[in-house]
C-alpha cells in the first residue's frame, strides 16, 4: 500500500518537474529552459555580463523564436532547397565554433605563458624614448626653405601644420609623441639621437619618405606597465597566435586539390 502511494505521488510530481524545465508552451508545444541557458552561455562567451534584464530578454527571445519557427514550418519553409543549403552552412559554423572552443579548453594559455611573453616585451622596451617633432616634405629645396624660416624665428608647429605631408603628425604640429629610435627609419633615428633637447637638425634629413626637419623636444626612460595590468591582453594575443597555428596545421594536413589564394 505504501509503495503504491509513492508511485502515485511520483506520477503527480513528474509533470510538475517537466513544466519547471520549460519556459512556456506555444500552441501546445513546450519551449525548454535549456534554450534560454544556451543563449546566456553564448553571451558569457562573448564577454557580456549576464544580468536579470538579460535573462528576461533571453526568455522573451526563445518564445518569440518558437512562434516564428512554428509559422515557418507550417508554411513548409524547411522543405525548400535554400533552407537546406543555409542549414548546412549553419551546421558547419556551429561545428567549427565548437571545435575551436574545445581546442581552447584543452590548450589553455597560462599565466606562466603570458609572463614569458611579458618579459620579452619588457626587455625590448628598456632604454630612452624621444619625443620629437618633424616636418616632412618631398623636395630638398622646400625643406631648406622651411629650415631657413625656422632659423629666422618661424614657429615649428605652424610650419608643420601648413607644410608637412605626414598626415599623422602634421595636424598636430609635427608631434610624434614619445617613441624609441628603433621605431623610425635608420636615417631619421640616426639624426634624432644626435640632438639635445630643444635642438633641430641643421640640414634636411633624407629618407625613403622624403626630407625631414627634426626637432627633439624631450627624452625619458622607457616605462612598461605592470604584468597584472596587461596579462589579459597578452594571454589573448598568445591564444590567437596559437589558434591560428592550429588552423594552419589542419589546412596543411587536409588532402584537397583546391589552391588557396593566401
Amino acid at each position: 500500500m505504501k509503495s503504491k502511494n509513492l508511485a502515485v505521488l511520483a506520477m503527480a510530481v513528474l509533470p510538475l518537474f517537466a513544466v519547471a524545465q520549460n519556459v512556456a508552451t506555444v500552441n501546445g508545444k513546450p519551449v525548454p529552459k535549456s534554450r534560454v541557458d544556451l543563449l546566456l552561455q553564448q553571451a558569457q562567451r562573448s564577454g557580456q555580463q549576464v544580468t536579470p534584464e538579460m535573462q528576461g530578454q533571453a526568455r522573451d527571445q526563445v518564445v518569440i523564436r518558437e512562434i516564428f519557427a512554428q509559422e515557418a514550418e507550417r508554411r513548409g519553409v524547411p522543405a525548400s532547397a535554400e533552407f537546406r543549403a543555409q542549414m548546412e552552412l549553419a551546421r558547419q559554423s556551429i561545428l567549427i565554433r565548437e571545435l575551436f572552443e574545445d581546442w581552447r579548453k584543452k590548450n589553455p594559455t597560462t599565466d606562466a605563458d603570458a609572463k614569458i611573453e611579458y618579459d620579452k616585451f619588457k626587455a625590448q622596451s628598456v632604454g630612452t624614448e624621444y619625443r620629437a617633432r618633424h616636418i616632412l616634405v618631398e623636395k630638398e629645396e622646400e625643406a631648406k626653405s622651411l629650415l631657413a624660416q625656422l632659423k629666422a624665428g618661424a614657429k615649428f608647429e605652424d610650419l608643420a601644420k601648413a607644410n608637412s605631408k605626414d598626415p599623422g603628425s602634421g595636424a598636430n604640429g609635427g608631434d610624434l609623441d614619445f617613441a624609441k629610435p628603433e621605431s623610425y627609419v635608420p636615417e631619421f633615428s640616426g639624426a634624432l639621437v644626435k640632438l639635445k633637447k630643444g635642438e633641430m637638425t641643421d640640414a634636411p634629413v633624407k629618407s625613403q619618405f622624403g626630407y625631414h626637419i627634426i626637432r627633439l623636444d624631450d627624452t625619458r626612460e622607457a616605462t612598461f606597465p605592470p604584468f597584472e595590468e596587461v596579462k589579459g591582453q597578452i594571454k589573448q594575443r598568445i591564444e590567437q597566435v596559437r589558434l591560428q597555428g592550429y588552423q594552419d596545421e589542419l589546412r596543411t594536413k587536409a588532402k584537397t586539390d583546391y589552391k588557396f589564394s593566401q
